[in-house]
């Protein structure tokens, strides 16, 4: 298990973003959260097998619907003992 920090910037807020990225990673059986950051970029934390996180990370990328327009997409690995994956137990919005 891997978990990372996913910094997606373009049009990315108000356009269903995160319920379109709540629902690939439920797809996915990634557990984690998504939020809307002030400076209009989108915040993901994700946990799952490296493999499907890059497999997240290529279709957010290659946008999740016509609306969303992904500028730029930055991934950080965070150490597990940083954040529990007890936290997570599925994925969900914050707001």
């Amino acid at each position: 298990m891997e978990t990372q920090k996913i910094l997606v910037s373009g049009q990315v807020q108000g356009v269903g973003f995160r319920w379109s990225a709540t629902r690939l990673a439920k797809q996915l059986t990634l557990t984690g959260t998504v939020r809307n950051l002030a400076n209009g970029q989108v915040e993901i934390i994700a946990t799952g097998e490296s493999a499907t996180l890059q497999q997240f990370c290529q279709q957010l990328k290659h946008g999740l619907s016509p609306w969303i327009n992904v500028m730029t997409l930055t991934t950080h690995s965070i150490p597990t003992h940083s954040i529990p994956t007890h936290q997570f137990a599925d994925f969900r919005i914050i707001i």
